[in-house]
């Protein structure tokens, strides 16, 4: 109705009769309310939309519409004072008040802090959850481009509004005690691994050091890190390990990351033999790690025969197969993660590349047969009651995803799905 209602006045403006236009047969419109339009001569209309000598469209406001459309004539919107901007900063706009392209570029339009790791000014903010941006894909070996990943799955939070969660009744990650903000993306050198990866450790450091808020029932801060390449859990293990001691590393991956480089390649260099395959195996030496860590959603063949064993012997991960869901069903997979990680501080290393190609074909090391965007966010939200001191979301390469975005979009949805965790559980249980 409204599209007719738009077509006459378009002819109007164009000084065609609108009882010429063939309504009836070109658009959907109720036989009844078409026959009431011929019934006046469409009197109303010509009454309610007049067209000037200079074809300009003229709105009068004193005409008498039928029943029909006087519900939609009454459906006027009530500005605000000009002087009130309340409902334009980011994290206010939503759909209803503001298009999803409103504001700065941040995640899930999260308030947008500038200055979180400036000594001078970081004091002064208030925050209890952090997303921040790792630029970070030189520790990559195959196809690289995931240093425009947090960008890229901000981009893919456009259109997410603080609403309710579907299946965890109650949860608004964006409403509720936390004050979650969007820190922008580290300064992360492309030029030297080490430096750049040192940046990143420093600046999650900073924030896991700071205060805060009242609101907060913990005691400290958490974060998420948006990536970038997977060795960028490297820093994050290690500030949380600096603040919470040992961490059980909850590892979403098609593939182990544990490889000792020297079985890799005995040959390997000290810059070369930090990357995205063995920072977990790096991580466990230093001591950053406890002993009941755990992978999930294994599938990546291995590079030497001795890799599966060493995985535990010198990481002490145990191992959810990408196949098990076949065998113990997504609950099962639950169980099996919660009681292997028990009640100990988590770190969640995620890899885009647990899912299956078709559910996240932008990232760098695809392998076939991952699970489902919805089995996925089932065992995510399943494991409610960890405490998740930090984490990351890695590997989106925006180059070699596909038109629509859907790397990107389920990347921000697993974000939100981590964010969820820490809200729900603030600290430590007894």
């Amino acid at each position: 109705m409204l599209f007719s209602l738009f077509l006459s006045v378009h002819a109007l403006a164009a000084h065609v009769r609108l009882d010429q236009i063939p309504v009836q047969g070109s658009i959907d419109v109720p036989s009844a309310l078409v026959k009431k339009y011929e019934d006046t001569k469409i009197k109303f209309l010509e009454d309610y939309y007049k067209v000037d000598q200079e074809n300009a469209l003229v709105f009068s406001s004193d005409v008498q519409l039928p029943d029909d459309l006087a519900y939609i004539a009454s459906q006027q919107i009530k500005y605000r004072d000009p002087d009130d901007t309340s409902d334009l900063y980011p994290g206010k706009s939503d759909r209803y008040n503001g298009i999803s392209q409103a504001g700065y570029l941040t995640y899930g339009h999260l308030p947008m802090e500038q200055h979180c790791f400036d000594p001078e000014k970081l004091a002064d903010l208030e925050l209890d959850i952090v997303v921040l941006g790792a630029p970070f894909d030189t520790g990559i070996s195959y196809k690289p481009g995931s240093r425009f990943g947090p960008d890229a799955i901000r981009q893919g939070t456009r259109k997410f509004a603080p609403a309710y969660s579907p299946y965890r009744e109650g949860l608004n990650v964006w409403n509720n005690w936390a004050k979650i903000v969007d820190c922008g993306n580290v300064p992360m050198t492309p030029l030297d691994n080490r430096v750049a990866l040192d940046q990143l450790y420093r600046s999650e450091r900073a924030i896991l050091n700071h205060s805060t808020t009242k609101a907060n029932p913990g005691k400290y801060p958490r974060f998420l890190a948006l990536g970038g390449d997977h060795t960028i859990s490297y820093s994050g293990i290690r500030a949380a390990h600096e603040k919470f001691g040992k961490v059980s590393v909850l590892h979403f991956d098609a593939h182990l990351d544990t490889v000792n480089p020297y079985y890799m390649n005995p040959n390997v260099t000290e810059y070369a033999a930090l990357n995205h395959g063995t920072y977990l195996y790096w991580a466990h030496r230093k001591g950053w790690t406890a002993d009941n860590n755990i992978h999930a959603g294994l599938r990546g063949w291995y590079e030497d025969r001795g890799d599966p064993s060493r995985d535990y012997s010198e990481s002490k991960f145990a191992k959810i197969m990408a196949r098990d869901v076949d065998k113990i069903g997504v609950q099962g997979i639950i169980d099996k993660i919660k009681e292997r990680l028990g009640n100990s501080p988590v770190y969640i290393s995620f890899d885009i590349d647990v899912l299956d190609p078709p559910s996240a074909p932008g990232t760098g090391s695809l392998e076939p047969g991952g699970w489902s965007s919805r089995e996925l966010l089932e065992i995510i939200d399943g494991l409610a009651g960890l405490y998740v001191v930090g984490a990351d979301v890695t590997e989106v390469s925006p180059w070699g995803d596909s038109t629509n975005d859907v790397t990107s979009i389920m990347a921000g949805e697993v974000a939100r799905s981590i964010l969820g965790l820490m809200v729900l559980t603030p600290e430590l249980k007894e």
